[in-house]
């Protein structure tokens, strides 16, 4: 019954979204408020019966019921409950549900959140918004139902893929898609506005809550992910190049070139058809992605889908939605009226320099990606660009906007004093200089580029410190009076700050990691000793362990650091008979921000076992500096001037007539 109820409701879904996408534009068009305000009650009862569709096949997962086979192919009866639950998202079919689940979040979030907006522009949104939906929701039906029954329960489940029993799955995945479709708003209100065909600076305040809060998820979201493989894939690296990790990364490119387009937009009322391009983009970028994980034309640890119908099903949503939106562009855009004029040397000027720069490395991974899969699909041959590709490529462009990224927030609107801007960062030069010089001193030639990258990351931490000192006037007003003006500063001001000191701290957790690590591998037997940075790893012994659906092999390790012992490090391997296949689990040990990464190879026939040992210096800053980006949007979106409306200008007085 419950999963019946799931389908049903799914189908209600799609006539509540059909219902959206017709009706509100109709009455944008005819002036209909009628019409208009449909949009909002069937967002809200979309939001509804999407919720009970997914709360239905949670259900089924929490119950094992393994009649539905989305549940038998993916769950066990005796897996712990939180991997029941997180195995509803853990699939194709699922994932897809979450998919529309937090498409509808959205929009009712515009229905409920979106007063200050006018009620053509906001008929238009929902009704975009829902043109997406009914085309997912279409897919799930069609290619990937979720309910699907079989004619006899088994008794017992497949269990879920046990790379993907882990808890990073509770919060990786739903919070990526945030990211992913909450640039669907974006996209909703940039078609909003040329089907309008009007667009102002208003229009750059309302997207720009939308677009930072998708972009704070997609941040936090591709940090979950790459956390996860760090650990548990057993690979000890935080990035591949994976083309699947790619397709993540490129909306999150478009997005911040996104939100660093609407300030120009919003504050001068410039950049207004480039603004309207990102915003389409970014949500295009998010559909790409959407296609190479679930179409089956990649191999990769995180991809589902294999059926080349769901491939061409998803091949289709991209034609109609990305073709359609850059159609609708070429055709509307020219007759856009562009706004204020502004000189290169301004704030406006580097922020085009960041999305020049932005968009081009978004331009680099978009080819670096796809084009090994466009050659085979024309000629059939097989090409991997990999690593040493986008290092050389996307590196390099990312240099420069780190070296201007602390001079914009300390330009002028209009016309900007580049002189008086660098004097204001010499002490941020001088500790960046301090950097260099200590980190030679300390490394020697082992590295001669990575002192100037930290050096760097140092000096895009102290100009965003900068940035804050000179708003607040420390060293130039009393102290009382700068402490007033610190509680007075706009909390977007400080988020501003807080996000470029994360790049920095990223930047420097990147440089140690990669250039001072240390890697060993050996074979060890018990009681026999391995070293690295001054650690010392004895080997104990192995000890068999039961878990609730696996059977695992512990190998116990004692770190000691100049003869004291200072804890344990215990990595397994852990076989899952339901899917007669293992997983390495690696073991961490955490120093400050550094950490002692072990894990385990295979097992010998004398008793010795192979290990694979990492040191990695400040390897947690990559994250930390991720988190602080977080954190960073959060306190920007919580400042009141981003969640209203641009104000209305005044209205001219006219003269009355004398009588």
């Amino acid at each position: 019954m419950i999963p019946e109820l799931g389908h049903y409701a799914l189908v209600l879904a799609l006539a509540l979204a059909l219902v959206q996408s017709i009706a509100p534009i109709i009455g944008a068009r005819t002036h209909d408020a009628a019409l208009m305000n449909v949009a909002g009650s069937t967002a809200l009862a979309q939001f509804a019966f999407v919720a009970i569709s997914f709360g239905a096949l949670t259900a089924c997962y929490v119950t094992s019921d393994f009649s539905v086979v989305n549940v038998y192919e993916n769950s066990h009866s005796l897996m712990p409950l939180i991997y029941k639950i997180t195995s509803t998202w853990g699939n194709h079919e699922g994932s897809m549900l979450l998919w529309v689940l937090i498409l509808a979040l959205f929009g009712a979030l515009v229905a409920q959140f979106g007063g200050n907006l006018p009620a053509p522009l906001k008929a238009n949104v929902l009704g975009v918004q829902a043109w997406i939906a009914s085309a997912f929701y279409l897919f799930i039906l069609f290619t990937s139902n979720p309910f699907m029954r079989l004619p006899e329960a088994p008794f017992e489940g497949r269990d879920l893929n046990p790379i993907l029993q882990d808890i990073g799955l509770a919060v990786h995945p739903p919070m990526l898609y945030l990211g992913y479709v909450g640039f669907s708003i974006a996209f909703s209100f940039a078609i909003a506005a040329l089907i309008e065909g009007r667009i102002d600076a208003a229009w750059a305040r309302w997207v720009r809550p939308w677009t930072l809060l998708a972009w704070m998820c997609l941040t936090l979201g591709i940090a979950m992910g790459s956390y996860w493989a760090y650990y548990e894939l057993g690979w000890g690296g935080w990035w591949f190049w994976d083309p699947v990790e790619n397709a993540s990364l490129m909306p999150w490119i478009a997005g911040t070139a996104l939100l660093h387009s609407a300030v120009v937009m919003e504050k001068r009322n410039a950049l207004k058809v480039w603004t309207l391009l990102l915003a389409i983009l970014a949500f295009s970028l998010s559909l790409i992605g959407t296609f190479l994980v679930r179409s089956g034309v990649l191999t990769s640890v995180h991809t589902f889908a294999s059926d080349p119908s769901r491939g061409v099903f998803i091949l289709a949503i991209l034609v109609l939605f990305i073709g359609g939106g850059l159609a609708l562009y070429a055709w509307r855009a020219p007759a856009i009226k562009q706004g204020g004029l502004f000189a290169p040397i301004s704030r406006e000027g580097a922020l085009v320099f960041n999305n020049l720069f932005l968009t081009t490395a978004c331009a680099t991974v978009f080819i670096g990606t796809l084009y090994p899969l466009a050659l085979e699909a024309l000629t059939g041959e097989k090409i991997s660009v990999g690593a040493p590709f986008f290092n050389l490529t996307f590196g390099p462009l990312f240099l420069p906007l780190l070296v201007a990224m602390p001079f914009g927030p300390l330009l002028a609107w209009k016309r900007g004093d580049l002189y008086g801007v660098a004097q204001r960062l010499t002490a941020a030069c001088a500790l960046a200089a301090v950097g260099v010089a200590v980190t030679f001193a300390v490394a020697g030639g082992q590295a001669v580029l990575a002192p100037f990258g930290i050096g760097l990351a140092v000096f895009v931490i102290a100009g965003a410190a900068t940035d804050l000192a000179e708003r607040i006037g420390i060293g130039r007003v009393p102290l009382a009076i700068a402490r007033q003006r610190a509680f007075g500063l706009p909390r977007s001001a400080w988020g501003t700050a807080v996000a470029h000191m994360g790049i920095g701290i990223t930047l420097l957790g990147v440089v140690c990691e990669s250039n001072w690590g240390d890697e060993r591998i050996v074979s060890l037997k018990p009681a026999q000793t391995v070293s690295i940075r001054g650690y010392e790893l004895s080997f104990d012994g192995l000890i068999p362990r039961e878990g609730p659906n696996y059977r695992e092999q512990i190998a116990r390790f004692t770190v000691r650091r100049g003869g004291e012992a200072i804890g344990q490090l215990e990595p397994a391997k852990r076989t899952f008979p339901s899917r007669n296949s293992s997983t390495t689990e690696a073991a961490l040990m955490t120093r400050g921000a550094s950490q002692i990464y072990l894990s385990l190879g295979d097992s010998q026939a004398d008793g010795s076992i192979t290990a694979r040992l990492y040191h990695k210096p400040l390897v947690l800053l990559i994250w930390f500096g991720a988190v602080a980006m977080f954190l960073g949007g959060g306190l920007s979106l919580s400042d009141r001037r981003l969640r209203i409306g641009a104000p209305k200008p005044a209205a001219k007085l006219v003269p009355q007539p004398a009588e």
